[in-house]
């Protein structure tokens, strides 16, 4: 499967809940989007696309609009009251703009073994893509219940961000096993530390 030159399968660095939330993760702890490999990774990944699905038609604008589009989203999400300023206003007209693009068409066919599996009609291109996501934020953001679920991990220097769909909402952190279990030593260090006089 050639995705764009990438050579190793992308792994999320967690399930944020919603593709636009995972779109906002590929900047930590470092720039995932660097390339049209690593961006072809992300979106068959991210489950954009079907599996088995070639994007070798990706190019370097690719990687920009993923990134122009993830930071109009960070916005809109990370300031949702924000309305009055002039940020907030180009962010909500980016991502708007790009959702009115036509998305891609998936069609069933058969599989090898003879089951129902999807494709797209033809290659996506960078536009529809880009629609697929910002359309995933329209409906986040439109969506009283959804948008009330959206957390920012309570982890040190932890900027992601998820949606909470935990039983009575109360998750903290993006990772249980990672920002929780930093969270965890470090309150068991503090207890455990001895006292200074």
């Amino acid at each position: 499967m050639a995705l764009g030159g990438a050579t190793a399968p992308y792994e999320l660095r967690f399930d944020a809940g919603r593709v636009c939330l995972d779109l906002l993760a590929t900047t930590y702890p470092v720039e995932r989007l660097d390339g049209t490999g690593p961006l072809c990774a992300w979106i068959a990944g991210a489950g954009i696309v079907p599996a088995g699905t070639v994007l070798d038609h990706a190019d370097a604008s690719w990687p920009a609009g993923f990134r122009e589009l993830r930071g109009s989203i960070g916005t809109l999400v990370r300031e949702p009251h924000a309305g009055g300023r002039s940020s907030y206003g180009r962010a909500l007209r980016r991502v708007n703009e790009a959702a009115g693009a036509a998305v891609p068409v998936v069609l069933a066919v058969r599989g090898e073994d003879g089951g129902l599996v999807r494709e797209l009609a033809a290659p996506p291109g960078r536009a529809a893509l880009l629609a697929v996501v910002a359309r995933d934020a329209v409906e986040l953001l439109t969506d009283p219940a959804a948008r009330a679920a959206v957390r920012e991990c309570e982890g040190d220097n932890c900027p992601l961000v998820y949606l909470d769909t935990s039983r009575g909402r109360r998750r903290r952190w993006c990772s249980s096993e990672v920002c929780g279990n930093r969270e965890r030593v470090a309150r068991h260090r503090r207890r455990t530390a001895p006292t200074r006089i």
